[in-house]
């Protein structure tokens, strides 16, 4: 892949029009957590899933350090970074956009005659789709297909051509398909609500020791800030199921992989990919749900 001639000059009037930037290095990758951001210590990036206070001045915390701030773009810091960039990422969540990113032509000739035009950029295999309006991203959709928006980033490669569309209902089905997936049986909990002891009418554990065994799990995977997190996240998943095995159940287990699973996504796992790892991780080693 060439290297964008100027990133920062890219990043900046890009930052300018309200589109939060990023470099991306070699790979199509972002920039691995600081020493002070390791482990997630800091708290985050506002961005995130799970808020927090991260005043590192450098690029850390994966998509979730797009900005548009021309004085933090252009800070040493930052300016070290660009120097190593290869292209510049962008937050397409944070710009009010969805990206549906079409990897070879089979993906293409089955976004025409299924999604309605909108502008089209041009990428090494294939095409971005590009929509006005935000939701939650998911990776292989279907083959060939990733959506981008509030949780990923996209690489930057020209302001494309056509009108932009208003994110159509067809693309957010895409996504809500995999939401789908029966929950296991045994297992009564609300993906949106935190661990509650009084909901987990089946286990025989505290909340302190279920919420201190989490934090221990979470604070490895947001350690994998280069590789490894998706399988931290499994076994984070997989620790947590084996502690309830001796439980009569059900013991609320999915609220507790919702937290796993937006670490993961925080240091640059594909949301769908630390689903699936979380899922297998909590079917305990009996075989029975935990």
């Amino acid at each position: 892949m060439s290297k964008t001639p100027y990133p920062l000059h890219t990043a900046l009037s890009l930052a300018a029009s309200g589109v939060p930037v990023l470099p991306l290095r070699r790979g199509k990758v972002p920039f691995g957590n600081c020493t002070t951001c390791a482990g997630n210590s800091c708290g985050g990036r506002p961005n995130m899933k799970t808020p927090g206070p991260c005043h590192c001045p450098g690029v850390c915390h994966a998509w979730a350090a797009a900005t548009t701030d021309p004085s933090l773009i252009a800070s040493p810091p930052w300016v070290a970074a660009w120097r190593q960039a290869v292209c510049v990422g962008y937050h397409p969540g944070g710009a009010g956009l969805t990206v549906v990113d079409l990897d070879d032509a089979d993906a293409i000739a089955w976004a025409r005659t299924t999604l309605p035009a909108t502008r089209t950029v041009q990428t090494t295999r294939g095409e971005h789709w590009i929509y006005r309006g935000a939701m939650r991203s998911a990776n292989a959709v279907r083959p060939g297909v990733d959506v981008k928006s509030r949780m990923q980033y996209a690489r930057w490669l020209g302001h494309g051509t056509g009108p932009m569309t208003a994110l159509p209902s067809a693309v957010r089905a895409l996504v809500e398909k995999e939401d789908t997936t029966p929950a296991r049986a045994g297992v009564v909990s609300s993906p949106s609500t935190p661990w509650d002891r009084h909901a987990a009418t089946g286990c025989r554990h505290t909340e302190r020791f279920v919420r201190t065994g989490l934090e221990r799990g979470l604070t490895l995977v947001r350690s994998r800030t280069e590789s490894g997190a998706g399988s931290q996240a499994f076994g984070a998943a997989r620790f947590l199921a084996v502690q309830h095995t001796a439980c009569p159940g059900p013991c609320a287990l999915e609220a507790l992989g919702e937290e796993i699973v937006a670490a993961a996504v925080s240091v640059g796992v594909p949301e769908t990919y630390a689903r699936r790892a979380v899922a297998n991780g909590l079917q305990a080693p009996s075989g029975r749900a935990a």
